[in-house]
C-alpha cells in the first residue's frame, strides 16, 4: 500500500534522514521505534504529506504523492489519510460529535451520512453517552479516542500516529493500542505509529527502529 523510496531530509547543514526505504502492506500496524532525534516523527510527517522531502519518492496505492501539489495534494491528504498525534488538537469550542465530523465536512460530504458514520465510530470507542460534551468535559482518555474517530471518518487507506499515547497514562495507553489493534482486525485498518513505547510496540504487524536517519 505504502512505499518510500530514499528519503532524504535535512535542515541547514544536519541531515535529519539519510536515505530512508520503508513498504507498509494493507491491514498491518507497523511501529517504528527511536531516540528522539532519530527522525522518526519528521518521517512520519514526510509520508503523511505534512512535510516536503529533499529527495526520494512516496506511493500510497500507486498515486505518486511527491508530484502532487497544491489542492490536488492537500484533497488526496483529506481522504486518503488520517492523523493521530501526542495532543489531541480537538478544537474547543466544538462537541465530540462535531470534532469527528470536520474532516469529512472538509471533503464536501452530506451531513447526515456524516453524522452517522460519526455516531458510529464513537459508539463503537464507547462513547455515544459523551457525543455533545466538548473537550474541557472529556478526559485525556477520551479526548484521544474522538481523535482517533475524527482520523477514521473519510475512511482513509492509512493512519499516521506520532506517539498516540505519548501524553496518557499506562492504562489509557494499553487501551489505546488495543483499539488499533481493534480496528486493523475488525477493519482492516493500516497505521504507521511512531513511539517510544518499546512494549506496547510489541501488539504492532512489525517493528522498525530507526537510528540517526536510517531505519537499521
Amino acid at each position: 500500500m505504502l512505499e518510500a523510496k530514499n528519503i532524504t531530509k535535512q535542515y541547514g547543514n544536519l541531515p535529519i534522514l539519510k536515505g530512508v526505504n520503508l513498504t507498509i502492506q494493507h491491514g498491518e500496524i507497523v511501529s517504528i521505534l527511536g531516540s528522539s532525534g532519530a527522525g522518526k516523527s519528521t518521517l512520519l510527517h514526510i509520508l503523511g504529506t505534512l512535510d516536503t522531502a529533499d529527495s526520494g519518492e512516496i506511493f500510497l496505492n500507486k498515486t505518486p504523492l511527491h508530484t502532487l501539489k497544491g489542492k490536488k495534494l492537500s484533497t488526496f491528504r483529506n481522504k486518503q489519510i488520517g492523523f493521530i498525534f501526542q495532543f489531541h488538537h480537538l478544537l474547543p469550542e466544538f462537541t465530540a460529535l462535531e470534532n469527528v465530523c470536520i474532516p469529512a465536512w472538509i471533503a464536501k460530504r452530506k451531513t447526515n451520512e456524516v453524522q452517522q458514520e460519526a455516531k458510529r465510530l464513537l459508539d463503537i470507542f464507547g462513547l455515544s453517552n459523551r457525543i455533545d460534551n466538548k473537550p474541557n468535559q472529556l478526559s485525556g482518555g477520551e479526548q484521544q479516542r474522538v481523535a482517533v474517530a475524527r482520523a477514521l471518518i473519510n475512511k482513509p487507506s492509512i493512519v499516521f500516529a506520532d506517539e498516540p499515547t505519548g501524553n496518557l497514562d499506562s492504562t489509557n495507553a494499553k487501551e489505546m493500542h488495543a483499539l488499533f489493534t481493534q480496528l486493523r482486525d475488525e477493519f482492516n485498518q493500516t497505521f504507521l505509529i511512531v513511539t517510544h513505547n518499546e512494549e506496547l510496540a510489541t501488539l504492532s504487524n512489525r517493528v522498525l527502529h530507526m537510528k540517526d536517519g536510517m531505519i537499521v
